[in-house]
């Protein structure tokens, strides 16, 4: 985000001219930056001619980080950091603030816009710490939707019927009733769209200004709700709404910065690459079908941190069903599984690999013992001719899911689950038998990375005593690829004119004491980082 050159120069822009419109006025320009970080910001501001700047930072060792590199730009005099949150700052003659300041300059966004609690610290620093009608950086926000329809992305939110082909025709494994009409999960999906090919998704409305935010007055975080009619463009199933915003730095809006994907920016051919501002994935409760030309009205709802969409086709003044509560999942499916993971379970090309290789290794009188979090292996496993399943749940909530699904499948007695660590098994777990085919996706709810599945080494391992004489664990091997690159971007940003760190402690997840530097560069007369 430091390097995100589009993004600091807007910032500068803005900044430089609330401070002249404040000059202009015969004003001292006082600052007030919320969530300073690095006190980027707030150096900005004093660059651009701001008498001083209170620069507020809740998380200490960053704050401590601050200090320092505002010491070793030479900003100490005007910039005063404070440890605190925002909403426990005082102003008053004893306080942390002397007077209310009449500049505000946040970057307390999300790719969601308000999921880092935006809202609440606008509405308190316009009741407490700021003057009213002050100029803020940025002046706007405002966010974007855009409805479509997308087997794709639908299948990161929704648990499709599953296709096994076996030697007596086919199989389908359905899924439960409330796993089925589930609204899902309330967080957002927060993606690259410019790197979704546009043959996974077809476009159903314009894009759509669904709601703005002036920052520059009273902001509420009350929970509102925000409706656009439409036209489809197309008939087709509505299911998802893509989303994102921009926000301009001035109050002409001559100063924006935005997160548009390529087919809604004005020059996708100057396009900044930003991974910390991306584009939000939304999916409808439910999907629901459109006809070209019949009016819709699309709905943003939101409360102080999330937003939501619903789709109705009565004007929402006349529909009470418009201010519905934020969704929340009541199947533990959405709970247990991330995105990711319901695709991987939807990809049927992915299933169909699996029952091809299995094919290769089954017996009528095979003993298989699956070992994969949430799998339904052991579903294709049984499908397949297995003579006895087994499958290990360490996870009571997994377990609950899983016999759920067995239930609406009619397996609850055809497949034995175990809850237990798999090293943990006895002999009595699995009925006195040996187990002729250990199998596992791998897939681990305790991964955060990759090659974390690996855990499935660690348990092929610890179950070694319950193998039989022969067995077979699929899968056989893994490999871990690596390759080294460079990063053109790192070159072009490295004449950096502030010192942002010069061997302080690393300030990710609590400081790790290594003494690393996450920005550095010349100070003698470079182009500037905004």
């Amino acid at each position: 985000m430091l390097h995100d050159k589009d993004r600091n120069v807007k910032y500068y822009q803005g900044i430089r001219a609330a401070v002249s419109r404040v000059k202009d006025r015969g004003q001292k320009a006082l600052v007030l930056d919320i969530g300073t970080g690095t006190g980027l910001l707030s150096m900005m501001a004093v660059t651009a001619g701001a008498d001083f700047c209170y620069a507020i930072e809740v998380f200490k060792p960053m704050a401590d980080a601050a200090v320092k590199i505002v010491e070793k730009n030479g900003f100490s005099d005007k910039i005063k950091v404070i440890n605190k949150h925002s909403t426990e700052v005082t102003v008053g003659p004893e306080g942390d603030m002397p007077c209310r300041a009449n500049i505000l300059v946040t970057e307390l966004f999300d790719t969601e816009l308000i999921g880092e609690g935006a809202l609440p610290s606008y509405e308190h620093a316009h009741r407490h710490l700021v003057e009213e009608n002050c100029e803020a950086v940025p002046h706007r926000a405002t966010v974007y939707a855009q409805l479509v329809e997308s087997g794709r992305m639908w299948s990161w939110n929704k648990l499709f019927p599953i296709h096994v082909q076996t030697s007596l025709g086919e199989q389908v494994i359905v899924p439960p009733v409330d796993v089925e009409s589930c609204p899902g999960a309330p967080s957002v999906c927060d993606i690259q769209l410019n790197q979704v090919s546009p043959a996974d998704f077809t476009v159903l409305s314009d894009v759509l200004p669904m709601f703005s935010i002036d920052f520059s007055k009273q902001v509420s975080s009350s929970a509102a709700c925000h409706s656009r009619r439409f036209e489809p463009l197309t008939s087709g199933r509505a299911q998802v709404v893509l989303s994102w915003w921009d926000i301009e730095m001035d109050p002409e809006g001559k100063i924006k910065c935005t997160m548009a994907p390529f087919w809604a920016h004005s020059d996708p051919e100057e396009m900044q690459w930003r991974d910390h501002w991306m584009q939000c994935v939304y999916f409808l409760p439910q999907e629901e079908p459109v006809v070209q030309g019949s009016a819709l009205y699309l709905v943003a709802h939101h409360d102080d941190y999330c937003v939501w969409y619903s789709l109705q086709r009565t004007s929402p003044e006349k529909n009470e069903r418009v201010r519905q509560m934020r969704p929340v999942c009541d199947c533990q499916a959405h709970l247990l599984w991330n995105r990711p993971r319901f695709g991987e379970i939807n990809d049927q090309d992915r299933t169909d690999r699996y029952v091809q290789a299995l094919r290769t290794v089954l017996k009528p009188d095979s003993v298989c013992l699956c070992v994969s979090d949430g799998s339904l292996l052991s579903v294709l496993a049984h499908h397949l001719g297995v003579e006895q399943v087994f499958t290990v749940e360490s996870s009571a909530a997994s377990h609950k899911l899983l016999r759920k699904i067995f239930k609406a499948n009619h397996l609850e007695d055809k497949i034995n689950i175990i809850e237990k660590r798999p090293e943990l098994l006895t002999n009595e777990d699995l009925q006195g038998r040996k187990v002729s085919l250990l199998l596992g996706e791998p897939f681990f709810t305790t991964s955060l990375l990759p090659w974390h599945n690996l855990y499935f080494w660690y348990v092929r391992t610890a179950v070694d005593q319950h193998l039989g004489p022969g067995a077979m664990v699929m899968p056989q091997a893994a490999s871990l690829h690596a390759v080294v690159v460079e990063f053109r971007v790192c070159r072009e940003q490295q004449d950096v004119p502030l010192v942002l760190a010069a061997t302080l402690p690393c300030v990710l997840a609590g400081g790790c004491g290594r003494g690393c530097s996450f920005l550095t560069g010349p100070v003698a007369d470079p182009e500037p980082l905004w």
